[in-house]
């Protein structure tokens, strides 16, 4: 538990009230996603056609030494085979990279959960089995606490102003609508939303800015975006103007058009609050 001790306080700075207005006065996170599926990391469009790249752990031992301030293991096929299969990579991973780490994919019960945080996750992000069976909020956060449990939600536009729950990295319509959905879970009592845009994601051409502000407009708690960050200026636009309290990024670092420096410096430019790193 020695490691999540140490993490406790930056999540429940996070989880003031939101004022977009003063969210360069926060703590604003700079966060690597690495998608996965069975041993390789990989990466698509719109969650599709994945590419494999390389080793998951050989990537995120890369960012951890570039200076990143959370890493996200999603194993994006865990869902459709009915299994979590990051528990090694988990385990071999935590050992000597000493930032957050949040896992997701195929995590169906409190025992799914334990494992992997008994095994050197700080958080566990779920989406379908919190669909299937919305105590599951309860259970985990009991166990755990709220800042462990993150509600992954996955968005696509279906007409304006309306978006719909997607499950399964992106497969299966569920027919909710988003915000209800977060509105819901917010108020079981979930730590954190992992909000990503099936439309921008694997794009590199900018966040969904309209989501990012409709889900501020229903929450307060904190907030981590994934989809289309293809810049340091589209990582700045999702934070002033879309009032992310992190963001995840993949293709810009994992293809080394941008790398976490960089957009360090950028944030820092546009006085975002963001942590120092030498």
């Amino acid at each position: 538990m020695e490691k999540k001790i140490r993490y406790l306080g930056a999540y429940k700075t996070n989880m003031e009230s939101k004022d977009l207005t003063k969210k360069v006065e926060k703590n604003i996170r700079i966060i690597a996603r690495l998608d996965i599926k069975g041993p390789n990391l990989v990466k698509g469009i719109h969650l599709e056609g994945l590419r494999v790249l390389g080793s998951p752990n050989d990537f995120a031992r890369k960012y951890y030494k570039e200076g990143i301030d959370e890493i996200i293991y999603h194993d994006c096929v865990a869902t459709l085979y009915g299994r979590n299969s990051l528990l090694e990579f988990v385990k071999k991973v935590s050992s000597d990279i000493f930032v957050p780490l949040t896992v997701g994919g195929g995590i169906r019960s409190l025992e799914d959960a334990n494992k992997l945080l008994r095994s050197g996750a700080d958080k566990v992000a779920i989406n379908s089995a919190l669909i299937d069976n919305p105590g599951l909020i309860s259970q985990i956060i009991g166990e755990y606490g709220s800042q462990c449990l993150v509600l992954s939600v996955e968005a696509k536009l279906q007409k304006v102003d309306n978006w719909e729950v997607y499950t399964s990295n992106g497969r299966d319509r569920t027919g909710i609508n988003v915000l209800d959905w977060i509105e819901k879970c917010t108020k079981l009592g979930v730590g954190e939303i992992l909000l990503t845009s099936i439309d921008r994601e694997g794009t590199g051409k900018g966040s969904d800015i309209e989501l990012l502000k409709r889900v501020n407009s229903i929450t307060k708690i904190p907030i981590i975006y994934s989809g289309g960050i293809g810049t340091p200026e589209h990582f700045i636009n999702a934070v002033k103007n879309g009032g992310a309290d992190g963001v995840a990024i993949a293709d810009m670092i994992h293809y080394k058009k941008y790398n976490i420096r960089q957009i360090r410096k950028a944030a820092i430019k546009e006085n975002i609050n963001i942590r120092e790193y030498v």
